[in-house]
Formats: C-alpha cells, structure tokens, sequence
C-alpha cells in the first residue's frame, strides 16, 4: 500500500454548512476500515470543532487552529505546537474594535478587519503571518501553517508526506496539500486550488471525498504512479532532454566496470530523493556508503547490524539508513541479508516506508541460483534499485521489474546485452561510444522495450562521496584489495592495506620499484578496480604516462590522493593483518 494517510480540510470538503453527511462518515469508516490513518487540518478552534463534528473519533488525530495545535480525539490529549502572540496583540485589536475570536494560539477575525490587523502587527513590532480562508482571517506565529501541522500529525504514526494524499478546497489548504504525495481538490473547491491539485474529485465536498476514499481502497490511486511534480532529474542529454526518475516508479539497475563510478552516481540520486523527503535504505556490503551526511549508520566493520538496529532506524521517517554488512564476513553476507529483509518488509508494509531499498553489490546479494528466486516475489515492485558489475549473473526473477539501466564506464552496450540475454528482452541499439569506454559522468540509458540506448550527462553529487573515507585513508582493505610494492622481479611483497600507507611505502620503496609499478599503471588499476574512484584513477594515469622523474611522479601522486582524502596525522587506526 503506498498511501497509509488521508488528510482531509473541514470546511468546504467532507462538510457542508459545517454538517458532515451520512455518506461521508460511512466514506470516512471505509476508509478507517482499510488500515488508513485519517488526519483532520481544519483551521477551526477546538471548541467550536467538537460542537459542530459529533463523530470527531473516527479521526486518529485533528490539526485544529490552521496548524497550530494538535488533537487527540481517543486520549483527548491537545497538543500546542507553537508560542501564542503576546496578549497585547489582542488587547491592541480588542481596543479598535476589531472583532477577535482566541484559541490556544490562533487570534482569528474576519474581512475587512485584515487592514487594521495588518497595522497592529506592525506598529507592535511582532513576527507574526496573516492567512486568509473565504473570508476569515485568521493570525498565528511565522511559519505555521497547515502543513506544520499535517507534519507533527504524521510523525506521531511515523508517517511521511509522501505515504498521504490531502484533501482540501480554500486558500489555506494549499499549504498540507502541497506536501502531500498526491493532493486533491474537491469540485467546489476555488480555481486556485483546483489548479494546483493533482486531481480534481467530480464529486463537491464529502461527494468528493467519498469519491477520493473508494478510488484509494479500490486501487490505491495506481493511476498515479507517475506524479510530474515528483519527478527528479539525475542527468541531461547533449540536447538538453533531462533524465527523471520518478520517485515511486519502478526498478533501476545501476551497473558498469570496476572503479567507472557506479557510487558516485548512486549517490547523486540517493541525494535527491532525501532532498525531495524520500527515505532510503541501502545495503551497503563494502561500506561504500558511510560518509552520507542524511542517513543513518547501521553496523560498522566491527559490529554486524542487527534487525532491531534496522527496525529502530526506520523509525524516523526523515533520515535515509545505510546497512553497513562489513561488520559480517564477505560469505555470510547474502544470508544476513536475507534475514534482515523481512524486517524491512513489514515496517514498508505498515508505513510505506523505506520509500527506495537500494541493493550493493547485488550479484553478490542476490545471484542467479533458487535461493535468489525465492526472495524476488517479496521485494518491492517499484522503489528499488541493484548496484552491480555483473547483471549478466544476477537471478532472472529479480530483475523482472527493472525498466531502467544506468550503465557506466567500459563496454557499456556488453553490459547492456548481459542484461537482455538473463532476462529475455531483445537488445536494443546502443550508440557508439569512443574507446568503448564512457567518460567519467557519463551513463548510457536504456528504458525497459525501448528501441535504442542513448548516453546522458549525469547530475553529481553535492559532496565527494570519497573525500573523508576512513575506510580508504586509514581502515584495512584486507588482503585481496591491497596493493603489493613488489617491484621488477618480484623480490618485495610489501602490502598497502589502505592509501596512507600505500603513500608511506610509496616514499620508502626505491626508484626502480617504484618506476616499475608506474610504468606498468599499477597505481591506476588499484585506485580503479579496488578503491573505485574513478576520478583518482584517471589523474593517476595521467602521471604514469607523463615523463616526471620519480620525485616529481611521487609528489604528484600524493597530492592526487591528498586532495581527495583525509588521511591521519599520524598512524591508520584500523588493524592491519
């Protein structure tokens, strides 16, 4: 189910003349009925709403005073969520004759007196905001609004916006429907509103609504998967066609060579769904994720995570939760997976959330094999993304709802036809790329039974993923990721487990050790293949074709790494076997 919450305005929408009919409240049972949270934003004081709304308890809870103050209808507990204005605020009103009703922070009157209001306010000196509703008037603090309201309301049930469709038909409603997933105007509602809304209702006021709650129990508004307003752009094509995701469409496959950025990009869209307020859960096998400023930690290289560290996690629906398996060994990590995923499951199917899973490493995860093929029926039809190198190996179940390849660096189109021969589908024609090899930003795009591939520009990432990365500066890439210093005649096995000591022994080692791992492209292909920074493989590949002499090729390379990483002022504190 992808929307556990409506949230409906009172005036105007489920009421009329402030009577809510008898359809209406059969309509607001059903709804209850199917397992839906329903939230009441009204900008009426609490008072006068119990006295107009006798079936107030069929509403889990009611955001009264446009925003202001939250209602519980079952424990009867009211909740104040903002400062009231000074009480000589109302005594200055009061003194002109400004008619005033108070509540536990709303002042509100009517037109024309919004002119007066307005110069108390100023010559008071005081922050405060002016909302107008069909001619009410109604004050409150700067910054609340309906939508403040609708978020305090939420977050009780550990709800997010994008998991609620609002209803509403005034001025003062365009706030909380605006933050809503999907928004929907009944056929009274003003132009203003209707103009703005997703959809239009055929039906007025709790017609409307009755209309809205059995389209949502009848299929779960599945119309609407595809939400203009949510889209979000993740690159652009040489002709300026920008390339979106739509945050509840279906499966993307991320995949490409070693080292050719697949997290970089990754991570450029995991920015943008938090931005936009989407969480995501990441299973992070190489803990490729751990520098992302709005997600939160799970297991680290010493502590495998545990279900109840996911499950609490989840809780806050603001932050986005990255699963770090380094903490497992590298063969149990599938099985962990799979004992964490049910978790993950229930707390999507009792909140619509996490919004995305996203799967690293998934040919590691989740290969072609029965045990694979047992999960793809439980994973999530839309909202999810595989991060791989092999697709080729990946089970053919679980890609049955990708529609979107994003596929980077080398052999772009071999990757592409790895993907079509596990699945089934016919190749499409891809674009010819120079040296087979897609440039550092690039990715060709193919939509799922599309003709053709074509190459985009993508958006980066605000921060450098690997900038800070302990795990590469300082940590123990353990011993099939190291670099060994070796040299010509393999006399040495010298290990580097991380870059501060690849750095250190780079400086100790001879010139003919060292020229003859630079003549050779070492440097490049370990940066490449096992620290998979693209970018850094490339600026070291240049210094290993250039003609410097050792010091200079040396200093280069560190600076290289240094204006990527923060290494330690002294020595790496992870464990080196």
């Amino acid at each position: 189910m992808r929307f556990h919450a409506i949230a409906t305005d009172y005036d105007g929408t489920i009421a009329h003349d402030g009577v809510v009919d008898d359809a209406t409240v059969a309509a607001l049972e059903r709804a209850k009925k199917s397992g839906r949270k329903l939230i009441m934003v009204t900008g009426r004081e609490l008072p006068e709403l119990k006295t107009v709304c006798p079936r107030l308890d069929l509403f889990d809870l009611a955001v009264v005073e446009n925003g202001a103050v939250l209602y519980n209808p079952q424990s009867k507990e009211t909740r104040v969520l903002a400062e009231p204005p000074p009480e000589k605020f109302a005594e200055a009103l009061r003194a002109r004759k400004v008619p005033i009703s108070t509540g536990h922070v709303i002042v509100a009157t009517v037109e024309p007196h919004h002119v007066e209001t307005l110069n108390v306010i100023r010559e008071l000196g005081l922050e405060l905001q002016v909302i107008f509703n069909k001619g009410s008037v109604m004050v409150l603090p700067s910054g609340v609004n309906k939508a403040t309201g609708l978020a305090a309301a939420l977050a009780e049930f550990g709800l997010s916006p994008h998991n609620t469709v609002g209803v509403g038909d005034a001025e003062n409603d365009h706030a909380f429907m605006r933050v809503c997933e999907c928004s929907a105007a009944v056929a009274n509602a003003l132009p203003a509103v209707k103009d703005t809304a997703d959809i239009v209702m055929a039906g007025k006021r709790g017609a409307g609504v009755t209309e809205l709650i059995d389209k949502l129990i009848a299929d779960d508004l599945s119309d609407l998967k595809t939400l203009a307003r949510h889209r979000l752009a993740v690159g652009e094509a040489d002709d300026k066609t920008e390339l979106m995701l739509d945050p509840a469409g279906p499966g993307v496959l991320v995949s490409g060579t070693s080292g050719s950025g697949k997290s970089t990009l990754t991570t450029a869209v995991l920015e943008r769904l938090g931005d936009a307020g989407y969480q995501s859960l990441v299973i992070d096998p190489e803990g490729d994720y751990t520098t992302l400023e709005f997600a939160t930690q799970v297991g680290t290289p010493s502590h495998a995570p545990q279900t109840s560290d996911v499950t609490d996690a989840l809780k806050d629906a603001r932050r986005s939760i990255v699963v770090n398996l380094l903490g497992v060994p590298l063969a149990d990590r599938p099985k962990h997976f799979t004992q964490l995923l049910p978790a993950i499951l229930e707390e999507k199917a009792r909140t619509g959330r996490p919004h995305w899973l996203v799967i690293d490493e998934a040919h590691h995860m989740l290969p072609a094999g029965p045990e694979s093929a047992a999960l793809a029926p439980l994973l999530p039809d839309r909202g999810i993304l595989f991060i791989t190198v092999h697709a080729g190996t990946m089970e053919p179940a679980v890609l049955a709802n990708v529609e979107h390849l994003l596929v980077i660096g080398g052999q772009p189109a071999d990757t592409i036809a790895q993907f079509c021969k596990a699945t089934g589908e016919k190749k499409p024609k891809c674009p010819a790329v120079e040296g087979n090899k897609l440039p550092t930003g690039d990715a060709m795009v193919w939509h799922r039974g599309d003709p053709t591939a074509v190459v985009v520009h993508t958006h980066r990432p605000r921060t450098e993923r690997k900038r800070h990365s302990r795990k590469y500066a300082e940590g123990n890439l353990g011993a099939e990721r190291s670099f060994y210093f070796r040299g010509p005649e393999g006399k040495l096995n010298l290990k580097a487990s991380n870059l501060f000591l690849f750095l250190q022994m780079g400086d100790g080692v001879d010139d003919e050790t060292w020229e003859h791992h630079r003549a050779a492209g070492d440097f490049s292909k370990w940066a490449r293949t096992q620290i998979k920074d693209a970018e850094l493989a490339d600026e070291l590949e240049g210094i290993e074709t250039g003609d410097a002499d050792p010091a200079e090729s040396r200093a280069a390379v560190r600076a290289a790494v240094v204006s990527r990483y923060t290494l330690p002022a002294d020595a790496p504190s992870g464990i080196v076997d």
